[in-house]
Parts: structure tokens; C-alpha cells; sequence
């Protein structure tokens, strides 16, 4: 075949790797379609073009498109436990006592205000399982934000350790599919977080009052943001800590929350103020303590102290009963269903009913109101995972009882690879952010944004010579910055304080701020990739 001839057959096979993508985001984008509908059509179409164009049996891409699902279950079965938690606690009153605390926390001094709630609150929510942008709006202009605002700030405040997010769902994925120890994979994140979650605060500052807060936040966002940040290097060094990497958003986020209160003692200003509660307020408080509201929260906790930070307990649950399962045959997805912290969720759940003491009515609405939240946010979470595992595993046959890619001319992985090595070159690090913050957009998930580029990163990284796990790394966080773009957070942020439409208002703005915050990300991943 000519020169020609050969560029041809790879710009239409290119297309064709890239079709169901470009699918998903004109669904996304032009017809508005939610992240699990459009995904399930990206799915459909990567599945007839691998069977159709790359080789692939029907066979294997199902069997692949199954371990897709099976892989996701620290995310996807974690959306579910948490949703069912959450849940429960809005409907037992919990999640409004804590609330009506987290409104207590609220000084004098804004910039201080915006780092505990957004930074310190939210990092440590997400890390728990809980939601930012479902809980923080209500507080943000019960203290007197503007909705923009509100909508914006618990969207962001957060993303710099959103790797963490889920008790570290999205780095139980890089773990497994590179093939690296979680304090390993840890300590690559590690590098980026401190200058990251630092620039997130004064973003966050610059949003709401421009460079005078900036200005005068800056002591603050600097303590917030390293403390932060460093939480993450110290909890990935520090040998003590090394079972317990997955716990390392719950530590930050609280260790972040009391640097700022520090911050308040140290200068003389109040750490509690309750001018903000209503009425209502005060009567919530009355009905619950503080401690019986947390207690789902802090059951998990220490569940999840116990089999991370207890050797034999955590070699048990991890190694020993890793429970894999081979559904493409020579391939071991080890499940570690026991050790997962979405089988905690559920039992810290089940827990505290001992103290919550929820009526049967109460027990009734909460599945029958999970049951109406938890299918699609699990099926999205679920069916990107598919579509990697289909992309990485296109051109595999059957041939003698043995499963194998034959040709690599065949798998779209090694096909991507090869194009984006020879397009690239030397500059492909740097470009690995920015197909994180598309990834994350498209998929509304870090951990989804993982599985879609780890074959892909792993094989161009080979080709050039650079440290795979930096790229990868630097397309995650990529990944998790995407948060402040994705359209389904913002919508149920705007949702929850009756703000409807303001989210293309928050969507310019914050696209920017995502767009310069990938951008340092994306040096950053270029220098350290070649270090």
C-alpha cells in the first residue's frame, strides 16, 4: 500500500476510535441528554465499530464491556451505598443538623470562611461520600452569597483532591489498571496537589470578590491551600500511613477545617458564630445532637480505621480475600469486595439506625426515594469503564482456546497511541491535562476519566520514552477539575436553592478559571514527566 494509501486507512480509522466519543458529546452538549443515556449510545456505537471494523468477536467486546462494569464497582457501587447513606440521613434529619452546624462555622473573615467550607467541608464531603454541591449552596447563601456564588464555589472547592473522592475510589482505579501500589500511586498524585489546590483558592477567592480578596485572603488561602494539598504528600510518605492512602480526602479536608480554625484563634477572631441560625435553625438543633447526626460518618470512619490501619486486618481484607474474577480469560480483576468501602457504607448505614432510630416509614421512603436517585448516577458511573475496556481490548480473538490481539493494527488503543506519539512528540505530557478536563467533562467522573486514557497514556508513554504514571496522573486531576464545567453538578447545585439557569452563567466563568487551572497542571505534568 502507498503512502498515501496508509494515511488514508489511519485518518479513517482515527474517525471511526473517535466517533463514539464525539457522539457522547454532541448528546451531552447539543441535545442535553444525561451523562448515563449518552453514554449507554457511546457505548452501543464503540461496540459495533470494534466488532465491525477492528477485528473484535461479538464475544469479547461483550465479555470486555462486562469487565468494564465489574472494574467500576469501586466507583459505581460506591455512587449507590453513598446515595442510599445520604439518602438516609436527609430523611432522619442528620444531614440538616449538620448542616445547621456547618452554618455555626461561619467568621467574620470571608476569605477564612470561603477555605473552611468550600476547601476544608467539601474536600472532606466528597471524601466521605457525601455531595458538596447538594449541601453547601443551601449554607452558602444562608450567610449571605450570592446564588452565583453558591453555585459556583462547592463545585470547585474540592477538586484539587477529588482523586480522593468516594474514600478514594478514582485511586483504587489508577492503582489497579497501572498496576502500582496505592501508596505508590499516591505519591505521583502528590506532586501536583499542594500548587493545585492552592490555586484553586484564590480562584475561588478571585470569583467572589476579584484581586482586593484575593489580596486580603492571601495568608489564608496559602495556609488552606497547603495544608490541604501537603496532608495528601505527607499521608503518601509517611510510612504509618501507607494502608490507609484511601482515607487520605477525610484527613485533609479535616485537617484543613482546623488550620483555619487555628487561623481564627491565632489572630483573636471567633471561631463559632450563630448569628446566622434562624429559628428553625435552633429548633433542628434541639431535636438531634451533633454527635447522633454524624454517626453514619463516623462509624465508617472508624470501620475504615480499623481495616486500613490494622495489618492483618487490612493484608486480609486486601490480599488474602482479594476475590478476583476472570471474565476475559488470562485477565484478573481482583474485586476486593470486603475491603471496598461501598460494603462499609452500607454497614455504617445499618449501623446507625441503633442511635437514629428511624421509623419504618422512615425506612420506607429512604429506598423508595434511593431507588429513584441511585440507577442512573451508578449506570453512568458504569458504562464509560465499559467503553475503555472495550477500546483496550479491541482486535482481541479467540484463536485455539487462547484470547489475544492478534495484530495491534487492530486495537484503537495502539492505534490512538502510535498517532498521538507521532503528532505530539515531546509535547504529549503537556496535552494530557487537557484530555483529562474533556474527559472529565464528558464522563462527569475522575475515575471514569482513568479507565477512558490509562491503556492509551501507558502505551504512548512507551513510545516516547516518558513517565506514564505522571501523564496519567496529570489527565485525573485534569479530570477532577472538570467538576466545575460538568453541567449535571452545577444543575444540581443551582437545583438546591432554586437557582435554575444560573449554571450557564457559572459555566463561563468557571470554564476559564478550569481551563488555567489545567494549564498549570499540564506544565506541570510536562516537567515531571521528563524529570
Amino acid at each position: 500500500m502507498s503512502k498515501y494509501g496508509r494515511t488514508v486507512v489511519l485518518a479513517l480509522s482515527l474517525s471511526l476510535i473517535l466517533l463514539p466519543i464525539a457522539v457522547i458529546v454532541l448528546l451531552m452538549t447539543w441535545r442535553r441528554m444525561a451523562a448515563d443515556l449518552s453514554g449507554m449510545v457511546g457505548w452501543l456505537l464503540t461496540l459495533l465499530i470494534a466488532c465491525l471494523f477492528f477485528s473484535t468477536s461479538w464475544e469479547a467486546g461483550l465479555r470486555a464491556s462486562l469487565a468494564g462494569v465489574v472494574s467500576s464497582f469501586p466507583v459505581s457501587l460506591m455512587v449507590l451505598t453513598s446515595i442510599l447513606q445520604i439518602t438516609f440521613m436527609e430523611r432522619t434529619g442528620a444531614l440538616k443538623r449538620i448542616v445547621v452546624f456547618v452554618k455555626t462555622l461561619a467568621p467574620q473573615d470571608k476569605a477564612v470562611q470561603i477555605m473552611l467550607l468550600n476547601v476544608g467541608a467539601g474536600t472532606l464531603l466528597v471524601s466521605i461520600g457525601a455531595t458538596p454541591v447538594s449541601i453547601l449552596p443551601p449554607i452558602l447563601v444562608a450567610l449571605g452569597y450570592s446564588t452565583f456564588v453558591a453555585v459556583a464555589l462547592p463545585a470547585i472547592g474540592f477538586d484539587a483532591l477529588c482523586t480522593y473522592a468516594l474514600l478514594g475510589a478514582p485511586l483504587v482505579v489508577f492503582a489497579d489498571l497501572t498496576g502500582t501500589s496505592l501508596v505508590q500511586s499516591a505519591q505521583v498524585f502528590s506532586k501536583f496537589l499542594p500548587v493545585i489546590s492552592t490555586l484553586i483558592g484564590f480562584g475561588m477567592l478571585w470569583i467572589v470578590g476579584r484581586w482586593e480578596l484575593v489580596r486580603k485572603g492571601f495568608l489564608p488561602c496559602l495556609i488552606a491551600g497547603f495544608t490541604n494539598g501537603g496532608t495528601a504528600v505527607a499521608i503518601s510518605y509517611i510510612p504509618f500511613f501507607a494502608s490507609g492512602v484511601v482515607l487520605t480526602g477525610v484527613i485533609a479536608g479535616f485537617c484543613t477545617i482546623l488550620s483555619m480554625l487555628l487561623y481564627l484563634k491565632v489572630t483573636g477572631r471567633p471561631i463559632i458564630d450563630r448569628s446566622s441560625l434562624t429559628e428553625a435553625d435552633r429548633a433542628v438543633e434541639g431535636q438531634m445532637s451533633l454527635p447522633v447526626a454524624l454517626s453514619p460518618w463516623l462509624i465508617l470512619c472508624a470501620i475504615l480505621m480499623l481495616t486500613n490501619f490494622f495489618p492483618p486486618l487490612f493484608k486480609l481484607l486486601f490480599a488474602d480475600w482479594a476475590m478476583p474474577v476472570s471474565i476475559i480469560p488470562g485477565q484478573v480483576i481482583k474485586t476486593r469486595m470486603l475491603w471496598n468501602a461501598y460494603t462499609w457504607v452500607l454497614v455504617s448505614t445499618v449501623l446507625s439506625m441503633i442511635w437514629l432510630k428511624p421509623a419504618r416509614e422512615t425506612v420506607s421512603e429512604t429506598v423508595s426515594k434511593w431507588l429513584q436517585r441511585a440507577p442512573r448516577p451508578t449506570l453512568a458511573a458504569a458504562v464509560f469503564f465499559a467503553i475503555a475496556f472495550v477500546m483496550n481490548n479491541s482486535g482481541m480473538q479467540n484463536v485455539a482456546g487462547a484470547w489475544k490481539i492478534a495484530d495491534p493494527a487492530t486495537n484503537m488503543i495502539s492505534i490512538l497511541a502510535k498517532a498521538s506519539a507521532s503528532s505530539f512528540g515531546g509535547l504529549y505530557p503537556f496535552i494530557s491535562g487537557y484530555l483529562g478536563l474533556f474527559g472529565g467533562f464528558v464522563s462527569g467522573s475522575e475515575a471514569s476519566t482513568i479507565a477512558m486514557f490509562t491503556k492509551y497514556h501507558l502505551l504512548t508513554s512507551k513510545l516516547l520514552n516518558v513517565d506514564p504514571l505522571i501523564v496519567i496522573a496529570g489527565t485525573a486531576i485534569g479530570g477532577g477539575l472538570a467538576s466545575v464545567i460538568s453541567p449535571a453538578k452545577l444543575q444540581n447545585a443551582a437545583a438546591t436553592i432554586d437557582a435554575l439557569g444560573i449554571e450557564s452563567e457559572v459555566i463561563k466563568t468557571a470554564f476559564v478559571l478550569s481551563a488555567l487551572l489545567t494549564f498549570v497542571t499540564a506544565i506541570m505534568a510536562q516537567v515531571l514527566a521528563f524529570a
